[in-house]
């Protein structure tokens, strides 16, 4: 059997290869190492995914693939991995970064541009084996141009700065009752801010046909291009192939700027779950 999970800090997608090459899948809570325990994630495996892979039996060998945020660094790898031993103690388990499985599921074994546009930004050099060049992730304050809370940034700078266009100001007001303190208040006291101004994308997304939202957007995958993309040295001879929701909804606009900028995208997907299925059903413990 093989258990593959794709996991970020709100949720982990969940798929699980049988030995007759049958798909299962769930859904459980996320995971995030920087924020939580071995225990944590143990309580995830026993409560949510053993009761919901009910063919699982924990005491024999199985193959396990973890791609998740906050799996950067060698020490929280292993919080992740003592849980699974904890809980598979015949399993061969591999820990690997979100960017890895998106690349996995994007490019498979050929060489690529890989880029991560949800609420944050990352973006890649793979050459069908592993992932060998980067360019720096910043953060919402300092960079992830193109994702959704540098949309949302620089739409609330537009919005507070008297920049767009009046009629939409009034339906911004109306749908959130949000005025300059309360943005102020959130974004510099409150957790997780970048969540706060990602939120405002789908409102974004719901306004494209305004000339000048179609605008904005187009200028954050510009510099999204600018700042990343058009960095790599081999950035018009491999294509570019992209997974998260910024990517997937706004993906007509992505598109045109990545043709002005001269590079050629090839796959854009909402979640890697699906290809990371694909690239390891070959596979056989």
């Amino acid at each position: 059997m093989i258990l593959i999970a794709d996991s970020g800090s709100t949720k982990t997608s969940w798929r699980l290869i049988d030995d007759s090459k049958q798909i299962h899948q769930c859904a459980t809570q996320g995971f995030n190492p920087y924020f939580q325990s071995s225990e944590d994630l143990i309580e995830i495996l026993k409560n949510e995914v053993l009761n919901s892979f009910t063919l699982i039996n924990a005491q024999l060998p199985i193959r396990i693939y973890y791609y998740g945020a906050g799996c950067g660094a060698q020490a929280k790898k292993q919080i992740v991995a003592h849980a699974f031993q904890s809980i598979f103690p015949k399993a061969i388990t591999e820990v690997h970064t979100d960017m890895l499985g998106a690349c996995r599921a994007t490019c498979g074994h050929q060489a690529g541009i890989v880029a991560i546009l949800g609420t944050g930004a990352n973006t890649c050099y793979y050459n069908g084996k592993e992932i060998i060049e980067n360019t720096p992730s910043l953060g919402y304050v300092l960079g992830d141009e193109g994702s959704g809370a540098y949309i949302g940034k620089t739409f609330v700078q537009a919005y507070l700065n008297n920049e767009m266009p009046e009629e939409l100001s009034k339906r911004f007001f109306a749908r959130f009752k949000l005025g300059k303190d309360e943005i102020l208040n959130v974004v510099y006291t409150q957790p997780n801010p970048n969540r706060f101004l990602a939120s405002f994308s789908k409102f974004v997304y719901q306004n494209l046909k305004e000339q000048f939202v179609k605008d904005l957007v187009a200028g954050c995958f510009q510099q999204f291009f600018d700042k990343h993309i058009c960095k790599y040295k081999m950035h018009k001879d491999v294509k570019l192939s992209c997974v998260g929701s910024v990517a997937y909804y706004y993906s007509n606009i992505l598109r045109a700027v990545a043709v002005n900028k001269g590079v050629n995208i090839d796959t854009i997907i909402e979640t890697p779950i699906a290809g990371l299925t694909l690239f390891h059903e070959s596979e056989t413990v």
